[in-house]
């Protein structure tokens, strides 16, 4: 059966909102959205807009790229690419020494001078992180974390 994004994001929105406990009265208001308008959203009867994802989100204190990834998530599991358990050959390192050591240790690497790490046990346990140094350029900075699906 295929999943509707519109059904995917409003499942998400609900699950996000019941997890904190809130009422739609509570979100609607903070959003400023009609309770009856947030409420087909949450039961995937109508397509948001992406100003009223931003204000549902916003209200729900739910960073909307973090929405996306965990609807993603949702709905394509079976389009997440296959891990070989092993280290190419061309990620190995022997020019340095006898010795056969990873070049690039898989978990940690930096992409646009960030250090993205992740750590999990299989694909199941998947999560991603990014440590972001301050200005001063020091190691010791803010991480933001996303995790697996709840």
């Amino acid at each position: 059966m295929t999943v509707l994004l519109r059904e995917a994001i409003g499942d998400r929105l609900r699950r996000t909102r019941t997890y904190q406990q809130r009422t739609l009265r509570e979100v609607s208001r903070a959003a400023r959205v009609s309770l009856g308008y947030l409420s087909e959203v949450e039961r995937g009867r109508k397509e948001a807009s992406s100003e009223l994802l931003a204000s549902i989100c916003g209200a729900l204190e739910l960073p909307l790229d973090e929405l996306l990834v965990r609807v993603a998530g949702d709905v394509g599991p079976g389009f997440l690419p296959q891990v070989p358990d092993t280290v190419p050959d061309e990620l190995v390192d022997t020019a340095s020494s006898g010795e056969q050591r990873p070049a690039a240790t898989p978990s940690n690497r930096t992409e646009d001078g960030r250090l993205v790490m992740t750590t999990g046990d299989g694909m199941s346990g998947l999560r991603l992180g990014q440590v972001h140094p301050p200005a001063g350029g020091r190691t010791a900075g803010r991480r933001s974390v996303i995790g697996a699906a709840a």
